[in-house]
């Protein structure tokens, strides 16, 4: 079995530098299954031992899938000079990994929003030719066309000449609807409901294929999603 330095370790597996991991382990900060480590050089089993900083588990995994619940005002960026991006709400022990959104909500859309370090997992998300599903629900003002439904649901090409695939609208009472797409064209879910004559007050995406925004994550929170759950945006 494969065996590797604890200091070495927590290098790979968080954004701490080696001299920081050091000061860090010789204060008692460092356990593995439990048991506290002072000696940096001990040697640990990635595959088995449970190593935990501040009484966090470290992560070794290769690909991380997070399911963020995007409050307004976030941008989805990695680095932004103005404004609070997504990646500032990640949590510190997945800091070290290179990751991005999948997709994108607009600054002011709240809800479901993906994020990992797997970049074929991401495209294949996104990408049209998947058919997954994305549905939002929207607060609205405006009438709307006596023929809203049937418009967005055989599909129709906006007035800039951009060509939307069939969409799907639901009418839930309160000036509430819900849209569902297949893909994500820049705001889309807008101007599709623009070309029906409604306009959008607050916009909430609320489910990726079958992976649905749980009720009790509150706006701002990050949870990491186990593979199955992640992958479940195919189902």
């Amino acid at each position: 079995m494969k065996t590797v330095r604890l200091d070495k370790f927590l290098s790979d597996n968080t954004p701490l530098s080696r001299s920081q991991i050091r000061v860090t382990i010789k204060k008692g900060n460092v356990t593995v299954n439990n048991v506290v480590i002072c000696d940096f050089a001990t040697k640990i089993s990635p595959e088995t031992d449970i190593v935990k900083l501040d009484n966090v588990t470290v992560n070794n995994k290769k690909f991380i899938y997070l399911m963020l619940n995007k409050p307004s005002g976030v941008i989805t960026a990695s680095r932004d000079k103005l404004s609070q991006t997504i990646i500032d709400l990640v949590p510190n022990q997945f800091k070290h990994y290179d990751l991005f959104a999948v997709g994108r909500l607009d600054k002011d859309t709240t809800g479901l929003l993906l994020i990992t370090n797997d970049g074929d997992y991401a495209h294949k998300v996104i990408s049209p030719k998947s058919n997954i599903e994305k549905s939002y629900i929207a607060q609205v003002d405006g009438v709307a066309k006596d023929d809203a439904v049937e418009v967005l649901l055989a599909g129709v090409t906006l007035c800039d000449g951009t060509v939307c695939r069939p969409a799907k609208l639901e009418f839930l009472g309160e000036n509430m609807v819900r849209v569902i797409i297949t893909e994500g064209k820049y705001h889309q879910v807008k101007r599709l409901l623009g070309h029906v004559g409604l306009g959008v007050v607050k916009l909430h995406r609320e489910r990726i294929g079958q992976l649905i925004l749980p009720g009790n994550l509150i706006c701002g929170e990050i949870i990491e999603l186990e593979y199955n759950d992640a992958m479940s945006v195919f189902s």
